[in-house]
């Protein structure tokens, strides 16, 4: 059962801005990369369903962090159809990312108040995704849709619409600030952040200096940027 309710989940991604994205099928990899986030001030944090066994991955990460991280809201993303989302929520998910809109998902994870973040590429995935519930849509990939001028265009007719890019997110000031400008609530960040240098080299002191750095540059744009929720 998820610890945290989808209204928790949505209200830490706006506050926090920002969601790493993350996946390793090595169990003590994952550990040592959410550690390191989490000592860098991350609260939310997205485990991508990838490769085989990825769910038992994540059960033992899962109960590992309720332990030694226990505020820190731990989900799944990459997950494309109701069966693994139910999979996941049975494991204890907080939250289910997508890379798409597939509307089967919505009863799975709305009658278990599950917050889920479907992937929308168009104003009419957006607010149809809006209207199976969904808080915060996730625009993906985020550069490849149209990137911030994207987001500004459908903030404009629609500024109720709660956004998080994945895809063309930077830890840059010059990259977060096009982004928050435009009016996205928080952002998803894999490779960019968790680059496969620092994890190759174990380097996880550097990681938590990233991400550090990443959400002091967010928390200011935050300031000047607010976006409702």
């Amino acid at each position: 059962m998820a610890r945290f309710s989808r209204i928790q989940v949505a209200t830490k991604m706006a506050e926090t801005g920002m969601v790493p994205v993350f996946f390793h099928k090595d169990f003590e990899t994952c550990k040592n990369v959410v550690t390191a986030c989490y000592k860098g001030g991350v609260k939310v944090f997205e485990f991508t369903n990838r490769g085989d066994f990825a769910h038992e991955t994540f059960a033992a990460l899962n109960k590992w962090a309720e332990v030694e991280c226990p505020d820190l809201i731990l989900g799944a993303g990459s997950v494309l159809d109701a069966a693994t989302a139910a999979l996941y929520i049975q494991l204890g998910s907080n939250f289910i990312v997508s890379p798409i809109l597939n509307e089967e998902i919505a009863p799975v994870v709305n009658r278990r108040k599950i917050l889920w973040s479907p992937g929308c590429g168009s104003v009419t995935e957006i607010s149809n995704a809006e209207s199976l519930g969904v808080e915060i849509v996730k625009i993906f990939p985020g550069s490849q849709v149209g990137g911030p001028k994207f987001v500004a265009a459908v903030r404009g007719p629609m500024p109720w619409t709660n956004i998080m890019p994945t895809g063309g997110v930077e830890p840059s000031e010059a990259n977060l600030t096009e982004w928050f400008k435009a009016g996205v609530t928080c952002v998803g960040m894999g490779s960019q952040l968790l680059s496969s240098e620092i994890i190759k080299n174990k380097d996880y002191a550097k990681l938590e200096e990233e991400v550090r750095k990443a959400l002091a540059i967010i928390l200011k744009l935050k300031e000047l940027y607010p976006v409702k929720l």
